[in-house]
């Protein structure tokens, strides 16, 4: 048990480094197949330890960004995340003694990321498998399976390496091997021929980042200049437009806390972002914290800002981080005598908005930081007519960490599922404008001032991965359940006999 559980901890370790900023995607399949071979013939009851070790070594490496946060939130939300791999251990045991069961466990292994992505708290869906797929054949399937269908075929790909290593003699590698043409195939198809739409129109964006002062990894150092910062830029831009050394955009887009203060109260604030929007003569999409209509609730909202109208169409973050953005159950378990608790004396109320914004006359589908990284709202607007997609992030924080660089790779990936244009507006960093087939057009340098303005293609069609991923997850989830409480009832009725 020893050995499995030090061997499952090393595995775990491996599938982190898959992710930015290693990127060895190559092992992901082995660290895969090894989490099957540490679990494989032991008792129900005992395949918790290796899976646990398993879950550890690739949460806590993956997640080593969360210690910007602090040492106490690292090991946390590490220790959660890990946490769901107690039951993909025993689970994995169970589904072993079935036929065709790398498929099954494939399939659980999709079911358990699907879980911790949704709960507790909104779920955090960072390590999915499909995650670590850009720049690598299988992003091509992304538009046909969207991410639930890839985290399959990569799961898969690991449990049939791990049906060679078990079923085939090492005198006979090339039999046991050829069990994974089919897999491989499979996921070469749309190499042959990759998902294509024709581009219905075209819209200019210009993505402000206005950068952070400081070190860059505090936005409330000086709140106010950084706002003061996008301004600056965007006055620039407008200065580069009218000597025509810059082309006219359609809108520009700021970043989440571009102002960390509510612009409808703040008479500095709104000031200072009404002379930019007169300077472009455009609307821009603020990000803004917004006072709530109770005193103790924030809202943190994408507001489109005409130059002719003001203020108008909202959008509002789906997904507040837990314990960062809000406290679940304040007043009774988590109080402000937990760690840094007592820094957030507001909570952030969740959004709804199933629709996307109209922008110059676009339809917009935003995200706001971490919302990119789930499946629902980015999914709903497009299904309701987004022809873009826009993210506004804040990654101060972790500005000197990896996190940002996995937050790209997983908007790169959006952008490829959806078959639809992106671009990034982030404070300090990473700040983007991404094509439909992921390509970065371009890019601004972390920690700089920089506008980034490109012409970017618009659809409405959609794709085959919009529409199935869901059902892909959830289906994964309901066979798994169906499969393990078939097994259970075939053990009980063996104990009986």
């Amino acid at each position: 048990m020893l050995i499995r559980s030090v061997a499952a901890l090393v595995a775990g370790v491996a599938l982190a480094l898959t992710f930015e900023p290693v990127r060895a995607v190559y092992l992901l399949p082995v660290a895969v197949a090894a989490f099957v071979l540490c679990v494989r013939d032991l008792p129900v009851r005992r395949a918790w330890l290796p899976s646990l070790s398993y879950g550890v070594g690739f949460q806590f490496v993956l997640l080593w960004w969360m210690q910007a946060v602090g040492v106490d939130a690292w090991v946390s939300l590490g220790a959660l995340e890990a946490s769901f791999f107690l039951t993909l251990g025993p689970a994995t045991v169970v589904l072993m003694r079935r036929r065709w069961w790398p498929v099954w466990v494939a399939l659980a292994w999709v079911a358990v990321e699907v879980w911790r992505s949704s709960w507790p708290f909104g779920g955090m869906p960072w390590g999915r498998l499909a995650f670590a797929s850009v720049d690598t054949p299988l992003a091509l399937l992304l538009p046909y399976v969207g991410a639930n269908g890839v985290s399959v075929l990569w799961a898969l790909m690991g449990t049939m390496l791990a049906w060679v290593a078990i079923r085939t003699p090492w005198r006979r590698p090339a039999v046991g091997l050829a069990a994974l043409v089919p897999v491989v195939a499979l996921s070469s198809l749309p190499g042959l021929s990759p998902y294509s739409s024709a581009a219905e129109g075209t819209v200019t964006i210009a993505a402000v980042q206005g950068d952070v002062p400081g070190d860059g990894s505090d936005i409330l150092l000086d709140h106010r200049q950084v706002t003061q910062n996008h301004v600056d830029a965007t006055l620039a831009l407008a200065a580069d437009v009218e000597a025509r050394r810059t082309p006219r955009p359609d809108f520009v887009l700021w970043p989440e806390n571009s102002t960390a203060v509510d612009p409808f109260t703040d008479a500095r604030i709104n000031s200072a972002i009404w002379a930019a929007v007169r300077s472009i003569g455009m609307p821009i999409l603020v990000g803004g914290m917004v006072d709530a209509a109770t005193p103790t609730a924030v809202l943190n909202q994408g507001i489109v800002w005409d130059p002719v109208t003001g203020a108008g169409d909202r959008y509002t973050k789906r997904h507040p981080v837990p314990f960062g953005e809000y406290i679940p159950w304040r007043d009774r378990v988590f109080t402000a005598n937990f760690g840094k608790l007592s820094l957030i004396p507001r909570d952030m109320v969740s959004g709804t908005r199933p629709r996307p914004l109209t922008v110059a006359g676009v339809r917009v589908a935003d995200a706001i930081c971490f919302d990119v990284a789930y499946d629902d709202g980015i999914r709903e607007q497009i299904m309701n007519g987004a022809q873009v997609l826009v993210v506004q992030t804040s990654n101060a924080t972790f500005i000197h960490t990896s996190q940002t660089a996995q937050q790209f790779a997983i908007t790169r990936l959006r952008a490829i599922e959806s078959h639809r244009s992106v671009a990034v507006a982030a404070t300090n960093g990473v700040t983007g404008l991404i094509l439909p087939d992921g390509t970065v057009q371009a890019r601004a340098v972390p920690r700089t001032q920089d506008v980034l303005v490109a012409e970017l293609p618009l659809s409405t069609e959609i794709t085959p991965g919009i529409r199935l991923g869901r059902w892909i997850g959830w289906a994964s989830v309901s066979l798994t359940a169906l499969l393990l409480l078939a097994g259970m009832v075939r053990t009980q009725r063996k104990a009986v006999a």
